[in-house]
Formats: structure tokens, C-alpha cells, sequence
């Protein structure tokens, strides 16, 4: 089965370099995730964004806890990152965030590619639904800390 891509943009009403620095805060993304995922950095804080720092994560998949470790390949401040799952629930995970001065705030932009074990079985009803839901939360909680309703 090939690697499945999902992306989804928001704007939010924020500068480009405090919308990045929210970002850039590994610890603000636990206040984007979904509390059904049992999401929790467990690197020590501060940490410090940069090629190669490595980030590890304590996770739910369905009730089943797990452990999740990825690594920043890319870091162009104030307008993309890359994170790459190095041990985790996928088989491949790989996101890239960009970001754009907007008229009115920035744009967010997430594009993941992944593909889980077993996707013969699980794809696309269950690991892409799962996705699909974290990332709904996502836009919502962005908006939440950030600014006002998304503008599509």
C-alpha cells in the first residue's frame, strides 16, 4: 500500500514570527492534540528546536500505549519545519509545517505522509480517520490559542 498524504491550512490572525514561535515551543503541541491520543512530551523542557534535535512522545493508539520518538530534519524559521518519525506507531510519518504571512495573520500549513503496520488491514477506514480527527481537533485548538474562527 502506498504512503497515504494528508494537508490542511488555516489562517490565524497572529505575525509570522509569533505563530512560528508558538510552534517552535515543542511543548504547545500537547495543547494541540487531542486528549483521546494521551499525548505527553516526555523530553525534558527546554527544548531547543533545531536539524536534528530528537523529541520523545508517549502516546494512546486505541487504548494501547506507545511510545514515539521523532527527529527534526528540516528547520527554516520563520517558515518550515520538518519532523520525521524515527520509532513510533507508523511506518513512515513525515511533516512538514509552513508557514506565510496571510492578509490579516499567517498561514498554517500541515502536510503529513504516513503509513502504518498493517495497512492492508488498517487503511484508510481506521489509521486515516484517526488522522483525519487529530487534525480537526488541531485546526480548532490552533485557532483557540491563536485567534479567531479559521479563514478557508
Amino acid at each position: 500500500m502506498s504512503v497515504s498524504r494528508l494537508v490542511r491550512q488555516t489562517v490565524v490572525p497572529t505575525g509570522l514570527e509569533e505563530t512560528f514561535a508558538f510552534f517552535a515551543d515543542a511543548h504547545n503541541l500537547e495543547s494541540l492534540t487531542p486528549p483521546w491520543v494521551g499525548f505527553r512530551i516526555l523530553t525534558p523542557a527546554p527544548i531547543a528546536m533545531r536539524v536534528g534535535t530528537l523529541i520523545d512522545y508517549r502516546v494512546r493508539v486505541h487504548g494501547v500505549p506507545l511510545k514515539w520518538r521523532t527527529q527534526i530534519a528540516e528547520w527554516d524559521p520563520p517558515h518550515q519545519f520538518v519532523d520525521v518519525q524515527l520509532s513510533g506507531p507508523y511506518m513512515r510519518w513525515h511533516h512538514t509545517h509552513t508557514f506565510a504571512a496571510f492578509s490579516g495573520g499567517t498561514r498554517v500549513v500541515d502536510e503529513v505522509e504516513y503509513r502504518a503496520p498493517f495497512a492492508w488491514l488498517t487503511h484508510p477506514l481506521l489509521v486515516s480517520r484517526d488522522v483525519a480527527r487529530i487534525f480537526d481537533y488541531r485546526e480548532d485548538a490552533l485557532q483557540a490559542a491563536l485567534g479567531r474562527a479559521a479563514v478557508r
